[in-house]
């Protein structure tokens, strides 16, 4: 009789889940050309083999890694985005709470920074992939928070031509200051975060509130 042991699905999705927050690890920190399955393997707790069953080669494991992380922050984006302020009693205030959430998770979801970092250092790489996640990921967020907006402007408290531009630019102003900080090679404070939420939020308000 054999004494193998059998992999439960339970199992098969935990080992599945290691290798793919090493493999994200690694890639990060190596780069694509640096990184190897020996040191994914090693970091995750599994063999080599291990890998090549559960998600392939190291170009499929890349691949499993983006398209994992991707979705992953675009769920944790969507539970964010459940505490936007569509009906404010003080709409300065509250998009500004809003903001600080909003960059202190992308502080604190590692996630969120692995990919920034990935499209940073290997879109060239993967030009197709990394379209598909734009289109999936910042691109879908910018969609979403078009549709906050519009409800802002339907509410009288906004005023603009184009959501989806409006959107844009607050999720720019919001991100430029931490994204210098990330390219850096640092994460800011909460405080930082409160700042900058605070600056980004004066200035998209200056632009857009109702009169």
């Amino acid at each position: 009789m054999s004494t193998e042991a059998v992999e439960t699905p339970a199992l098969a999705k935990s080992k599945r889940d290691r290798i793919i927050e090493a493999a994200a690890t690694i890639f990060c920190q190596d780069g694509y050309a640096g990184a190897s399955i020996d040191a994914v393997a090693t970091k995750a707790s599994v063999s080599r083999q291990t890998i090549y069953n559960h998600v392939g080669d190291k170009d499929g494991l890349f691949k499993e890694v983006v398209s994992a992380l991707t979705e992953k922050s675009a769920a944790r984006f969507d539970s964010l985005l459940q505490t936007f302020p569509t009906k404010p009693h003080d709409l300065n205030a509250e998009l500004t709470e809003f903001s600080a959430r909003f960059l202190n998770q992308l502080t604190q979801d590692k996630t969120s920074r692995w990919l920034l970092r990935l499209a940073e250092n290997e879109s060239g790489r993967y030009p197709e992939l990394f379209t598909i996640w734009r289109e999936y990921g910042s691109g879908r967020k910018r969609s979403l928070m078009a549709a906050r907006m519009s409800e802002l402007a339907s509410g009288g408290y906004l005023e603009f031509d184009d959501p989806v531009l409006a959107a844009r630019q607050y999720m720019a102003l919001l991100t430029a200051e931490w994204r210098a900080e990330f390219q850096l090679g640092r994460f800011p404070s909460e405080e930082e975060c409160t700042r900058m939420a605070e600056r980004a939020a004066k200035t998209f308000l200056r632009a857009f509130a109702r009169r």
